[in-house]
């Protein structure tokens, strides 16, 4: 049996004396894949931040390597080889990348910086993880699911021996998400510790050893993947353990009226990403889009809401040409866009949850000239039942709450605009399988009331359990559209990856 590198023994959190982590025990083997389970607000984020250095615990004890650890800051954690590959991605945009790499561990040579040396020993962890990013480009120049690969490149500059990665995949295409796990998989074979916190429960299964989950701040149970008779649990027993019932055998997909087209987009193009894409939506339909990284799909739905210029092309609303040129445009024409990157353009993170609830609609909760401050919290009262947002006080600062309820937040900003359009992307990103079920039972409302909705995910499964039809994106080009009849994994990675799928509609 392998030896314990890391051991956190009953952990004890409270905050203003309610308690987030009750006697928590967690047992890392080395070079194993550890996956650590539960819905938001579980206490997953709480235990990794005690063992990060960033949150004090009120008591326990923590082992690394068999011996005790007194961790009071993160350096002190990063001192003991721990590295922390955070949920919220912790990268400066205003630096290049090999500056993010060695941000606080400069080079120096001759006592000026070395960048020659940085930008070498960058791309050699690329190289590593068989990524193509240049070291001398900006942050700010790249998409989210390269900014979250920086930050594992991070981890492993470090040579950390005990790494956690918070949600690390999030972003990531299927042939990325591959190619980290095969990276990991090398790391564990030279004896690194790797916790791993997702809520795909499929990617835990497929490339963890072992797992532990966690109930409203109580460890539920611990066990390897597969066991000595080399039975693997599935999803469904794992979902049951984290919520407490069986969560996967809700039956999703919800049928409903389809009425008449409400977007039509012909001949969209978008510089070098988006070529010729022609398509509609209808009344009460849902319009799923998806693909492979750099396919093009976020550009496209930007731009129906004014975040991006197009290049030429026409949209249509209600069979009337309409000109989106600014986000402010797209909300008068009733336009909802829920984005992907919920940090950085969904949230303010120094307002409190009712201000993020009603920035869009902040009209309706003044009389005259005046915000009224009961309106704003009516409107959180509606909400908080509606999708069953965990808060305490909603003059608390949104980030208070755990991603998937910031999530909530988002939705029902929009959801208050009672929009005709509903463009959402990645829209249950960082959500627990609980929480996913609430969304999508949501976004079936919205389509029974009437909303046309877009879904743009990279996220197989999620497209195939809420989607009417399927458009697939290869290269900045509609490849082709499955009905929900033909739709598969299979089918969408054949016409991903740019072949021809011989069921393919015309």
């Amino acid at each position: 049996m392998a030896n314990s590198a890391m051991k956190m023994i009953n952990i004890v959190k409270s905050f203003s004396g309610v308690y987030v982590l009750k006697d928590v025990s967690l047992d890392i083997k080395e070079g194993e894949i550890h996956a650590l389970l539960g819905e938001n607000g579980a206490g997953k984020s709480t235990l990794m931040n005690i063992l990060g250095g960033v949150l004090p615990m009120d008591s326990g004890e923590i082992e690394i390597f068999d011996k005790k650890a007194h961790i009071t800051k993160p350096a002190d954690s990063q001192e003991l080889g721990v590295a922390f590959i955070h949920q919220e991605l912790n990268v400066v945009n205003d630096l290049y990348v090999y500056e993010n790499m060695f941000l606080g561990y400069e080079l120096r040579k001759g006592g000026r910086l070395d960048a020659k040396t940085m930008c070498q020993q960058t791309k050699e962890v690329f190289d590593r993880m068989n990524v193509e990013i240049d070291p001398r480009e900006m942050v700010k120049n790249l998409d989210a699911s390269y900014k979250q690969i920086i930050e594992i490149a991070k981890a492993l500059l470090r040579n950390a021996k005990i790494i956690i990665m918070d949600e690390p995949t999030t972003s990531l295409t299927t042939p990325e998400i591959n190619n980290v796990f095969r990276i990991m998989r090398t790391l564990t074979q030279s004896g690194v510790s790797i916790i791993f916190i997702s809520h795909k429960l499929s990617e835990v299964v497929d490339f963890c050893d072992s797992y532990t989950v966690l109930r409203n701040g109580e460890k539920i149970e611990a066990g390897n993947i597969k066991d000595e008779k080399g039975n693997v649990i599935s999803t469904a027993e794992i979902a049951k353990l984290m919520v407490g019932h069986d969560a996967l055998g809700v039956e999703v997909f919800q049928e409903r009226e389809i009425g008449d087209v409400v977007l039509t987009v012909e001949d969209l193009n978008i510089e070098r990403h988006v070529k010729s894409a022609s398509f509609h939506v209808r009344r009460g339909e849902i319009l799923g889009f998806t693909g492979l990284l750099g396919d093009g799909r976020d550009e496209l739905v930007r731009s129906l809401f004014g975040d991006i210029a197009k290049t030429s092309g026409t949209i249509k609303l209600n069979g009337q040409e309409v000109d989106i040129s600014t986000p402010k445009k797209a909300k008068q024409l009733r336009i909802a866009f829920l984005p992907s990157n919920r940090k950085e353009n969904a949230i303010i993170k120094d307002l409190s949850i009712a201000e993020n609830m009603t920035m869009t609609t902040l009209q309706s909760c003044c009389s005259g000239i005046t915000l009224k401050h009961s309106k704003e919290l009516a409107v959180v009262s509606k909400y908080k039942e509606m999708l069953n947002i965990k808060m305490e006080n909603p003059e608390n600062k949104i980030t208070s709450l755990s991603g998937g309820n910031q999530q909530k937040v988002v939705l029902a900003k929009w959801m208050n605009t009672l929009p005709e359009v509903m463009i959402l992307c990645n829209p249950t990103q960082g959500v627990d399988v609980g929480a996913k079920n609430e969304i999508y039972t949501e976004i079936f409302e919205l389509a029974k009331r009437g909303v046309a909705i877009i879904v743009a995910s990279g996220e197989a499964q999620e497209i195939l359990k809420i989607s009417d039809r399927v458009k697939i994106m290869y290269h900045g080009e509609i490849k082709g559209e499955l009905s929900r009849e033909e739709c598969s994994e299979e089918a969408m990675m054949i016409l991903a990856t740019g072949a021809k799928f011989e069921g393919e509609n015309s």
